[in-house]
This record gives structure tokens, sequence and C-alpha cells, in this order.
């Protein structure tokens, strides 16, 4: 699949150049629910859901059924709290310590679908990059709040997709908006190796801190469903 990543290149490069210079551009916006499934060795180690949110933005060439735009979000695939003392001179004054792992996404998309027809299929290739962090942070309640990212790690990512868009509204007359529709899709993200952290992999010990990270290929499978505006 590796070799996938320079003929993505090559594919997306060679469509924007030979785009008409007065094509004209459609933007369009997707926000979708995210479920993140990991894959082979991730799911090894992992052995958790991650649930989160995404969004989409693209550029329509035309009437044409190419697409070209950006995707980034993220999801949580741990999250644990705790009361702990405000500081060891107030022991009487517990606040809450929330930590919580994640995973941000981001990626240049290209997609194939038809302009036009009452169900309208796509599909995606996708290159960029996976943030797994775990961040533990003291609610904004205290103060401005405070936040650290314990452990971090970026990995290359790469992938498939594809899915369905089911239009619901249509305006009448002249509008900003050309369409509402409803989204529905999935893909296949492969990622190079990272460490991260899981529930559990930080041990607290006298006011010390340990960390046991682990460390694999990051491939996920996402599932998304969704709203979108075609302007």
């Amino acid at each position: 699949m590796r070799s996938l990543l320079p003929s993505l290149a090559l594919l997306v490069l060679g469509t924007a150049l030979a785009a008409p210079a007065a094509a004209q551009l459609r933007p369009e916006g997707t926000a979708t629910l995210t479920i993140g499934v990991p894959q082979g060795d991730f799911a090894d180690r992992l052995d958790a859901l991650g649930y989160g949110a995404n969004v989409t933005a693209l550029v329509a060439l035309g009437r044409s059924p190419v697409r070209l735009g950006v995707d980034g979000g993220v999801l949580v695939y741990g999250h644990e709290r705790r009361r702990e003392p405000l500081s060891p001179t107030i022991p009487d004054v517990r606040v809450d310590v929330t930590t919580s792992n994640t995973i941000g996404l981001a990626h240049l998309l290209f997609r194939l679908q038809p302009d036009l027809g009452a169900l309208r299929p796509y599909a995606d290739g996708l290159f960029g990059l996976k943030y797994l962090a775990t961040n533990t942070s003291i609610p904004t309640g205290y103060g401005d709040g405070i936040s650290h990212t314990n452990f971090d790690d970026v990995a290359l990512s790469y992938g498939v997709g594809g899915g369905l868009t089911v239009p619901v509204y249509r305006p009448q007359g002249r509008s900003e908006v050309r369409g509402i529709e409803v989204q529905a899709g999935a893909r296949y993200l492969f990622g190079t190796p990272a460490e991260y952290l899981r529930e559990g992999d930080i041990v607290r010990d006298d006011g010390a801190v340990f960390f046991t990270p682990s460390r694999s290929r990051t491939d996920l499978l996402l599932t998304h469903l969704g709203v979108s505006l075609r302007f």
C-alpha cells in the first residue's frame, strides 16, 4: 500500500493542473459523527473504540466529479476522571482531574463523486497525519483551568474510503445553499508506527508519575454519519 502514496499525490496534482482556469468552484462542507475501530496490531494493543466528530471542506471543480479539499477530526478512545487534592498544602480542597486519550486526524482529500443525482456515491483518497495524545486537565471552573500533555506522537496516515450522500432538501429559487444532504460512509486509514498511552498506562506513586507506552502501527477503520451543505 505504500506505493499508493506517490500515485495518489500525482493524481491529485495532475487533476488540479488539468482543471480549466475558468472552471466554477463549488464549495461543500460536511460535519459527521465518527466511530474509529483500531485494526491489526493497533487493535491488539488498544482494545478500545474511538468516538468523535469530523469536518470536511471540499471544492468541486465545476460540474466535474472531481473534488479537492481537507478533512479533520478527533477521536477519544480513553477517558478517566478522578478526585485529587488541589495541592499537598491544601489537602482538604479536592478537584476533578480528567485524563483523555485522543487521536487527531488531518488529511488532504481527493474525492470522485457525481454532481447530480438522487443518490450520489463517492470514492475518497486521503493522505495526512494522525496525532496521538494523552492530556490531563483540571476544568475551567478552577481559575483559568489547567491542561498538560502527558504524552504524544505523530504517525503518517493514508487510505481510501467511500460512501453515499442522499439529498433531503433542495431550496426553491435563488439561494446560497444548493442543497442539504445526509452522508454515510467508511474509510480505512493505514498508519505508520507510533507510541501512545492507553487507559491504565499512567502510574502515580508518591508524587511521581510513570508512563508505560505501547508502540504499533496505527491502522483505523472509520465509519461516519452526518450532514452536508452544498453551496
